[in-house]
């Protein structure tokens, strides 16, 4: 919603204030100039880019004209089932919750929290390494380095999107000097017409490299900084299931180890300590 809000934003002050100063507005309707730079945005997308990483790309634009899924109801539900599983070690061993991990679809305590369970991505995350917990072959120190291996990794992954707008944005000025530089070959073959109309050829030259500055900094490249912080949401989820389940192995009970996971999320979406505490007490009864 957001980002439509801010298109129109842009359109209204752009062409608003083209209109204010006494310009034409159909002078800028120019779809040859369009068909130009998005043409060739759109073959250079497909020239740069594997497989995997338009098909990325094309996943991921259709998240931007959503909301954040990372609320604080979600970062509680996360930190009540990081609770609940570490509890139950606790009390009954690691041993316990070995079918939990191996269909978390089926577990009843994954079943209790629908949003988490939702996002495959943390549910494997936090399983695989529950597993390895219940191996009983690695220190902590070796499950911190590889938690942060692949952290890293799937930070590089989701980077993909976001590094592929961005380049497109960058490219569009370029492709609207293209553009305009065919107006001019155009109007340049022109130059026995009357003045009046070749003022009108070079007005739409122009508008070329309008088009192509507008669309990348005013459409595209916000989206590259959108996906970009998206993904920066997205992590915190991981480093709140590595911290939590790192203070576990070191020994810490499962509220401060939660307490853990509780500290590394942003200032906006952190539950107080007794918002948490609350949620925690309130997930037991059901």
């Amino acid at each position: 919603m957001l980002v439509i809000i801010g298109y129109v934003i842009v359109l209204g002050s752009v062409f608003g204030g083209f209109a204010l100063a006494g310009g034409h507005l159909a002078s800028l309707f120019q779809p040859i100039e369009l068909l130009m730079i998005g043409g060739a945005a759109v073959g250079a997308f497909f020239v740069g880019n594997n497989g995997k990483a338009i098909k990325a790309t094309m996943k991921a634009l259709p998240t931007v004209f959503k909301g954040s899924r990372h609320t604080k109801a979600l970062y509680m539900e996360l930190m009540s089932l990081l609770f609940d599983v570490l509890s139950k070690v606790r009390k009954e061993g690691l041993m316990s919750i070995e079918s939990d991990i191996d269909s978390p679809e089926e577990s009843p305590l994954f079943s209790k929290y629908p949003g988490v369970l939702a996002d495959h991505h943390i549910v494997e995350f936090m399983t695989d390494y529950l597993r390895l917990m219940v191996s009983g072959n690695m220190d902590a120190f070796q499950i911190e380095n590889l938690m942060d291996n692949e952290i890293e990794t799937h930070h590089h992954e989701g980077a993909v999107p976001h590094h592929v707008i961005a380049k497109i944005g960058d490219g569009l000025p370029a492709f609207g000097i293209v553009a305009a530089v065919m107006g001019v070959v155009h109007t340049m073959e022109s130059v026995g017409i009357p003045p009046a109309e070749l003022g009108i050829l070079i007005a739409k030259a122009l508008v070329g490299t309008f088009l192509g500055i507008l669309l990348a900094y005013g459409f595209v490249t916000p989206l590259a900084g959108l996906l970009e912080q998206k993904l920066e949401e997205d992590a915190k989820m991981f480093q709140c299931v590595k911290v939590t389940l790192l203070a576990s192995l070191n020994g810490y009970a499962p509220a401060l180890a939660v307490e853990f996971g509780r500290k590394v999320l942003y200032s906006t979406e952190r539950p107080t300590f007794a918002e948490l505490e609350d949620h925690i007490k309130k997930s037991k009864t059901k």
